[in-house]
């Protein structure tokens, strides 16, 4: 087997075991293409104990999921429990086939500390419907969720409540796209939004509450009004006091505010969050970043009336707003229950800018092909390495077509030159005529026309009898034309090595310029990589493995191409020697033998015509 075929038969080999499909359990519904693992680690998000049924963030990007495998709309995400039968509630609050970014709340039951939840989200169907109702991904006391999401501001709108109680915004959102999760609030100082009274708003006298929300304050050691809800002499006031948060309670025994906190800094993402335990805790403790930082003693009066965010303001449109505040708000949230300490961090970790709960596993296809490892690392194989690829490709192919041709030239000729170097052993008196003592077949006639040395020979034989019929007679040859001979002979024998080395320089180039090709693809997938990561605002292994390994596949292709080539030109290059060292030889053995057979002044024998070898 020749040296070309070796390398191919080797090459298919590795790429079939790469193909091997991954191990994968049942799938939830054949219409889906493409599905992938995730797991809520409670316990890596730093929670201990249970925390029951929550709703997480999954944030999607590039570095987590091929966004073009999904539908433009994201209509196809489903999100399945790990049985892979039972669908899990979720809603989509964004997400962006441009920017390859996407929002999605899932809804989780019984979470704890050291049992982590491992889930499936479904994409890839096409013909799927959109679905995802967000009033069902919230339990019953959930009584406001705002999402600021980008499309209400760009449509004017004010927040629209994602939870069932329906709770709108009376006033439109200033949004902003580079909120934490997709889109948020950005106030000015000198507005609030507000939402009307209802049932579902309304705070009875000692009841449980929670309240939450991320917040990224303009300026440091500013005194403004983060949340306000005021019913005469009663108020609940969640706020910032010279950049330090508080809380505050008002009612019939005066105004009581928090145990002092530390001051959060500006111009970055906090999560804060207010609790009151209702009967048997009468008090309330104020959270930042999933950590506790003050408490507040008394039970929360009982609150009718509208409530205001982003400063203090009345229900009607003529009450004046104070300490107002300057900075953004995202994911405001209220619910009639006592959320856990752990539920908080768990909200805080998991939605901030680096996600410490959700685990992201590798993607899944349902064909044999995508399931394997090449197929996981094609998904993530972004355009411009697809493009280095392709070069790569035809680089590989050029290379080997140069192998194959200039392997068989060298095989013919070896051949060739092995039949006429016995040939040409049997010349003792008449070197013009190849046949004189021994006759060749028609097979060899054609054989000799792949000799290299043949062609050396001819040109030789060429030479030899127009000199004879310039001397008029055959049989004498001058030291002069013996000379001039050995120079033609030696200008086709240059020729011939020319012949030889032609196309050599594609597998030079392969050798040289593969890697390096492969090298910047590399750089540049890296370069994608990270900057989708920065503009997800998440870090994680999982988000970076998939852009990092599709970017390795450039230089692997890269090395694909010059390991080869390196070995074929090797391999080439010790024929070619081998060819050209017994042209070299004839060369001399030629010239030799003419001499003695053609002296000058010797009459010698009758060559009237080289027998057709002319």
């Amino acid at each position: 087997m020749s040296l070309p075929s070796i390398l191919r038969t080797a090459t298919v080999t590795a790429l079939l075991c790469l193909l091997m499909p991954l191990s994968a359990s049942a799938w939830w519904n054949q219409e889906w293409s493409f599905r992938k693992p995730i797991t809520a680690d409670a316990a890596a998000a730093g929670v201990s104990g249970e925390v029951g049924d929550t709703v997480v963030l999954v944030r999607l990007h590039e570095g987590v999921m091929k966004f073009g495998d999904a539908n433009a709309d994201g209509g196809d995400l489903r999100f399945i429990a790990e049985d892979d039968a039972t669908p899990l509630k979720f809603h989509v609050e964004k997400f962006d086939p441009v920017f390859n970014l996407g929002f999605v709340w899932v809804h989780l039951p019984a979470v704890k500390a050291g049992a982590p939840v491992k889930f499936w989200l479904y994409y890839g169907n096409a013909k799927a419907a959109k679905e995802g109702d967000t009033s069902l991904s919230y339990d019953d006391s959930q009584a406001l969720v705002w999402h600021f999401s980008p499309a209400e501001g760009q449509a004017g709108q004010p927040p629209i409540d994602a939870s069932r109680s329906r709770n709108n915004g009376l006033s439109a959102a200033v949004i902003t796209d580079s909120g934490l999760i997709g889109g948020s609030a950005k106030f000015d100082g000198a507005r609030a939004i507000t939402a009307a009274s209802s049932t579902t708003l309304n705070v009875a006298a000692g009841a449980a509450l929670t309240w939450s929300a991320w917040i990224n304050p303009e300026t440091a050691d500013q005194t403004a009004v983060l949340y306000a809800q005021r019913d005469g002499s009663n108020a609940l006031v969640i706020g910032l006091d010279r950049g330090t948060p508080y809380v505050e309670i008002n009612d019939a025994a005066g105004s009581r505010r928090s145990t002092p906190a530390t001051a959060i800094a500006a111009a970055s993402w906090h999560h804060l969050a207010v609790v009151f335990g209702g009967t048997g805790a009468p008090g309330g403790a104020l959270y930042v970043d999933g950590q506790s930082a003050a408490t507040i003693s008394g039970p929360l009066p009982a609150l009718t009336t509208a409530i205001s965010l982003g400063a203090s303001a009345g229900p009607g449109t003529a009450d004046p707003v104070t300490a107002g505040y300057t900075g953004e708000i995202d994911e405001l949230q209220i619910a009639h229950s006592a959320r856990s300490p752990g539920w908080l961090l768990l909200a805080a970790n998991n939605q901030g800018i680096e996600d410490k709960l959700l685990q992201f596993g590798a993607d899944e296809g349902l064909s044999g092909f995508s399931t394997g490892y090449i197929g996981i690392i094609m998904q993530s194989v972004t355009v411009d390495a697809w493009v280095i690829i392709g070069v790569l490709a035809l680089i590989a192919l050029a290379s080997y077509a140069v192998m194959y041709t200039k392997g068989g030239y060298c095989g013919r000729t070896n051949r060739a030159n092995e039949l006429f170097s016995r040939q040409f052993e049997t010349l003792r008196s008449d070197l013009t005529n190849l046949e004189s003592v021994q006759p060749l077949s028609e097979d060899d006639r054609d054989q000799l026309e792949d000799s290299s040395l043949y062609r050396m020979y001819k040109s030789g034989v060429r030479e030899i009898l127009h000199r004879f019929e310039i001397a008029g007679r055959p049989g004498a040859l001058s030291a002069e034309s013996i000379e001039s001979i050995r120079a033609s002979v030696d200008a086709t024998s240059v020729r011939e090595n020319q012949r030889l080395s032609k196309g050599m320089v594609v597998l030079t180039i392969a050798i040289s310029g593969g890697p390096f090709i492969g090298l910047l693809g590399t750089v540049v997938g890296v370069m994608i990589t990270f900057a989708s990561i920065a503009a997800a605002g998440e870090v994680n292994v999982n988000a970076i493995a998939p852009g990092i390994s599709a970017a390795l596949l450039a230089t692997v292709a890269g090395m694909a191409v010059a390991i080869p080539a390196l070995f074929a030109y090797n391999f080439l290059l010790g024929r070619i020697k081998d060819i050209q060292a017994n042209m070299a030889v004839f060369v001399d053995e030629f010239v030799t033998r003419m001499a003695e057979m053609y002296p000058a002044g010797n009459d010698g024998h009758n060559v009237r015509a080289a027998v057709g070898h002319r």
